[in-house]
């Protein structure tokens, strides 16, 4: 759930830095203290956001052993993610 003014990172989605991003897959809306849930989705609904920055996440080392067989395997795998500032929710209503 995020609001306005919020700062998020999600797996990345293409743009550069200062491009505006639109979701239409809205899954659960809440204005004026009102809850709206979507069948799947919310249709008319949208949240506008800007990209804030690319960039990759910390290291996490993926190790696997096999006893017994000499067998080991050591990787390491750094996660891409777009970090977005939520700007606005709307509702065009019909």
């Amino acid at each position: 759930m995020v609001s306005p003014k919020q700062k998020i990172k999600i797996e990345k989605i293409e743009g550069k830095e200062d491009d505006e991003v639109n979701f239409t897959e809205v899954l659960l809306l809440e204005k004026n203290k009102k809850l709206e849930i979507g069948k799947p989705i919310i249709k008319n609904a949208k949240v506008v956001g800007k990209i804030l920055k690319q960039g990759k996440g910390k290291k996490i080392i993926v190790f696997k052993y096999k006893a017994k067989k000499r067998e080991q395997t050591k990787k390491g795998h750094r996660q891409t993610f777009t970090e977005v500032e939520i700007k606005d929710i709307l509702l065009s209503s019909q």
